[in-house]
């Protein structure tokens, strides 16, 4: 039986990693947590807020994921979408969920982020 994520893998180009944590850290708000020693030669970065993990991993030939994409919660989406814009990056909206604002935005990557809010009525 499944009990949880422990985390989500998204690729990254090699040697990005400051722009990773421009927008994982600086934008997004989660925090940048070293990798264990094992694992800091293959670059990337890990980040962390309260049980959300996000890893990225350097990929030889990257592309970014277009339709593949993790789905943060958020508590105010009106913040998030102002922090998004004064950072110059895309903000999408999509059809609206039972429940949930949502927007999309990119990674400075292309790898597509969904931010949801949850909607109390």
């Amino acid at each position: 039986m499944i009990i949880g994520i422990d985390h989500v893998q998204l690729a990254m180009p090699e040697g990005e990693e400051a722009a990773a944590q421009q927008f994982y850290e600086g934008i997004l708000g989660l925090r940048r947590v070293p990798k264990p020693p094992e694992l800091q030669g293959r670059g990337g970065c890990w980040f962390e807020a309260g049980d959300v993990s996000i890893h990225l991993g350097v990929e030889d030939g990257f592309r970014p994921a277009r339709k593949a994409h993790p789905a943060l919660v958020v508590d105010s989406l009106t913040e998030m979408i102002e922090r998004l814009q004064a950072g110059g990056l895309p903000v999408r909206t999509d059809v609206v969920l039972a429940g949930y604002e949502r927007i999309h935005t990119e990674d400075p990557f292309g790898n597509r982020i969904e931010l949801m809010q949850r909607v109390v009525r």
